[in-house]
């Protein structure tokens, strides 16, 4: 548990510091330049990520005796508690960045979606009409909601890979 906590806890903080080398980089200044902070931000917080999680994994099967094996399930729930860890200290994180550090950053989310549903194709009343439920949902608790499932989800999945490929078998006892 010590293990994929600190594991976690340093992925949080890789991912907290790279929000906020976007923020002071000025990604989340405009709408041009908030979507390509989104993307930015989220190749190397999945690099950020899948490396904590390898780390992580590797140091408890590192812990774990070498006369006992460390399947998948055991590498599965290293992971998997390393990704738990991360996702609930980067959404406390980010509901702080949301109302505290830069409460404006919400418009131009809102404005970025709104120019995202304006490429679509969707006119001025349509896109009057999804603006209320966009700025609902911009909002620091379903933005904390759907972060901590969306989250969880993925690096579920990515907890799953790893633990595919770094696993050790149980020693094979010799019959008498």
């Amino acid at each position: 548990m010590k293990t994929t906590f600190f594991y976690g806890v340093i992925m949080a903080i890789a991912s907290i510091l790279l929000n906020y080398a976007m923020y002071f980089l000025g990604f989340h200044d405009s709408v041009a330049k908030f979507a390509t902070g989104q993307m930015i931000g989220g190749i190397v917080g999945m690099i950020i990520g899948i490396v904590c999680l390898v780390l992580s994994v590797r140091a408890r099967r590192a812990e774990t005796p070498a006369t006992e094996g460390f399947g998948y399930g055991r590498s599965f729930i290293a992971s998997f508690m390393t990704s738990l860890w991360s996702t609930i200290l980067t959404i406390i994180s980010w509901v702080l960045y949301l109302t505290v550090v830069n409460p404006g950053v919400r418009d131009i989310m809102v404005q970025s979606e709104l120019a995202k549903l304006e490429a679509k194709g969707l006119s001025s009343t349509q896109i009057e009409q999804s603006e209320g439920m966009i700025r609902m949902m911009m909002g620091p608790v379903p933005q904390a909601l759907i972060g901590f499932c969306v989250g969880l989800v993925i690096w579920t999945l990515i907890s799953l890979i790893i633990a595919a490929f770094i696993r050790r078998p149980a020693p094979a006892t010799s019959a008498a």
